[in-house]
């Protein structure tokens, strides 16, 4: 018996846990995707599954509906693996360790993977179904959308004969999204010069913030560890004399950076009661900020035993330090057409350093192109002016409003019908596949919708089982009426 076998709808829950027990992080989609194309095959389903571990799984009409225009149900495979720092699974082998309290549904100490494993058990329990009525259905299941799309860039469109997709990757029920901004990863490159350096070693820790979604939740004003600790190691560097030995933090470019760690070796003649005054000092001023959004913020300083290591020297510790500090982040513009809306930002998810060089790795999001394209610019002009270079990847378009939408209406009409109250219509910062999908099928009509799931790309995710099963039953709803 499953942690979720007691719930409805039950097959639902059952194809979700099975999922959870299946290693699917991005870039590691083999597994789930054969586990897909074996559900196809036991189904008596046409499939295909390409190289990349995208697959679609096609499935005809039910009675009276042999006829209707095709429908896409579409998800994604992976998801953003996070975790608590003493939590000891390895992502690339093990499932999650999920647990249920209070009809919510979340993983032990890791990310739930709710983003997107429900769209994939809402489609499988609709495809394993001999009782639900439907239009001709093609579920198509990408892989790597959460690092940057590349499934979706990535797959054949010609076999889709449908122009009406449900895209159910949202986290918020009773919202309708029907515009998003396009993205890019972009990767900043700075070589680094190494010595051999005496001196006292010490490890910086920034800890405790809350992270999240770099899309969805970028306007929340939590902290970043990365952009953090370009500010500590800017303070300290006015005030002491010190080389980095190594910086590292963040998992993901989409997820707001949680913790960060730097290593540093500080002159012979440094004040340690100094040192440790200023980081006092630092984490008073850290709190006072993000009281109220990282109230656990903590810069920790811990003192090394050994004395000699090999160091950046001081031109590459002054360049790495103004990268991280002076490098544009979040926030660049509000949208004037729609109110609350982030119209384009950036987000420093992932630094580490490599015995070569240190890497910036941050994600872009506009939902106009030409500031998309400014903001590759800044980041090429300034890295290149400290000695770097530039290099992006899942260059993805953004997904532009369509006036005319009858699926919008009937999805309206059906969520007022169940609720007595109109869904809330809405643009998106964050990126979605619909976008792409638009691009390659002329005359897309497409909306993007899910139950409730908080704070995703983070160990904190959760599910509420009731959302689910509302949503599960608005699905099941908009299908009867797209006949």
């Amino acid at each position: 018996m499953g942690i979720l076998s007691n719930l409805n709808p039950a097959p639902v829950f059952k194809y979700f846990e099975d999922i959870c027990s299946i290693p699917h992080g991005s870039g590691n989609t083999k597994a789930i995707s054969d586990f897909c194309a074996d559900f196809a095959l036991k189904h008596n389903l046409r499939y295909i599954q390409d190289k990349n571990n995208n697959i679609i799984i096609f499935k005809d009409g039910t009675a009276s509906y042999e006829h209707s225009a095709p429908v896409i149900l579409q998800g994604h495979l992976d998801m953003v693996c996070e975790k608590e720092a003493d939590c000891d699974i390895n992502f690339e082998k093990e499932g999650l360790r999920l647990q249920l309290e209070n009809g919510i549904i979340s993983a032990k100490g890791t990310t739930l993977g709710g983003d997107d494993g429900i769209a994939i058990a809402y489609a499988l329990a609709i495809l394993a179904s001999d009782d639900i009525p439907h239009p001709p259905l093609e579920a198509v299941f990408t892989v790597d959308e959460e690092i940057g799309m590349l499934g979706a860039s990535a797959l054949d469109c010609s076999p889709l004969k449908a122009r009406i997709m449900l895209n159910i990757d949202s986290e918020e029920e009773g919202y309708l999204l029907v515009s998003c901004a396009g993205g890019a990863t972009a990767t900043a490159h700075l070589p680094i010069t190494t010595a051999d350096t005496n001196g006292k070693i010490f490890t910086l820790k920034v800890t405790g913030l809350i992270g999240g979604h770099s899309g969805v939740e970028i306007d929340k004003g939590r902290a970043n560890s990365n952009l953090i600790m370009g500010r500590t190691l800017y303070y300290l560097s006015e005030n002491f004399d010190f080389n980095l030995i190594s910086i590292q933090g963040g998992l993901k470019d989409n997820a707001i950076a949680r913790e960060t760690t730097a290593c540093l070796v500080f002159s012979d003649t440094t004040n340690t009661d100094e040192l440790k005054k200023s980081i006092i000092n630092l984490n008073k001023i850290y709190s006072d900020e993000y009281k109220l959004t990282d109230a656990d913020i903590k810069l920790e300083l811990t003192e090394n035993n050994k004395t000699t290591c090999n160091a950046m020297d001081n031109n590459t510790t002054k360049k790495a330090i103004s990268v991280l500090y002076c490098m544009p982040n979040g926030i660049q513009k509000m949208s004037k057409d729609i109110e609350g809306l982030v119209q384009t930002s950036l987000n420093l998810g992932i630094l580490k350093t490599t015995d070569t060089e240190i890497i910036y790795n941050y994600s872009l999001r506009s939902s106009v192109s030409t500031e998309k394209e400014e903001l590759l610019k800044r980041i090429k002009c300034f890295i290149e002016n400290v000695g770097g270079f530039m290099t992006y990847t899942g260059d993805y378009p953004a997904w532009e409003y369509r006036q005319d939408s009858p699926l919008r209406e009937t999805m309206i009409k059906v969520y007022e019908k169940q609720h007595g109250k109109k869904p809330v219509i809405q643009a998106l910062h964050a990126g979605l596949e619909c976008g792409i999908f638009a691009d390659k099928l002329d005359g897309l009509d497409c909306v993007s919708y899910g139950p409730d799931i908080q704070y995703i790309h983070t160990p904190k995710e959760s599910m509420d089982v009731e959302s689910v099963q509302r949503t599960w039953e608005y699905t099941l709803e908009i299908l009867k009426n797209l006949k």
